[in-house]
């Protein structure tokens, strides 16, 4: 379309394609990870904050807060078993964390929102650094399920690509700018 801009993509990691398993899902996961970075790259704290798709209220600052909270909940809480709360949602309101307010906003900066993100995501790959493949989580989820590290591994993998398909719209819709 004319007028349309592309996000550079010029920062992101493509996989291996040749990799063993572990490295394989490893560097999905990263790239993934990146891609939605990239979807952030280079907005205000307004457009990050701007639900651009009516009648939808999701937000980019709000898929990162989500994905903080996911990376938390999987690799500590499960993986892990760490007793490490929630960020942003609650047990009660487990979407609280896409949902970002104007009470939110004055106090929560993209600069704040992307270090805890990026803290997290280090605390996972500590996580997953210390566990095979095939071990299972030491966490309790709400199920009752457990899960092995590659389950892990893939999950998250399908939790980003869904929601960078969210952030490829959001961004779109914010400033034009299309890109993978």
């Amino acid at each position: 379309m004319p007028g349309m801009t592309s996000v550079d993509d010029s920062a992101r990691t493509e996989p291996s394609t040749l990799a063993g398993e572990r490295e394989m899902l490893e560097g999905w996961l990263d790239y993934h990870r990146q891609t939605l970075a990239l979807k952030c790259r280079g907005l205000d704290q307004a457009q990050l904050s701007t639900a651009s798709a009516p009648p939808s209220n999701l937000t980019l600052l709000g898929l990162v807060r989500h994905m903080a909270d996911v990376e938390r909940g999987w690799f500590r809480r499960i993986m892990a078993g760490e007793r490490a709360e929630r960020i942003y949602s609650t047990p009660e309101d487990t979407d609280r964390a896409f949902r970002v307010t104007d009470a939110d906003s004055p106090g929560e900066t993209w600069e704040e929102t992307h270090a805890v993100w990026q803290r997290e995501i280090e605390a996972a790959r500590a996580v997953a650094a210390a566990h095979g493949l095939d071990e299972v989580g030491v966490g309790k989820h709400p199920s009752g399920e457990v899960f092995n590290l590659r389950w892990i591994y893939t999950h998250m993998i399908e939790e980003y690509a869904r929601h960078n398909g969210h952030a490829d719209l959001l961004r779109e819709r914010i400033d034009g700018a299309t890109g993978d």
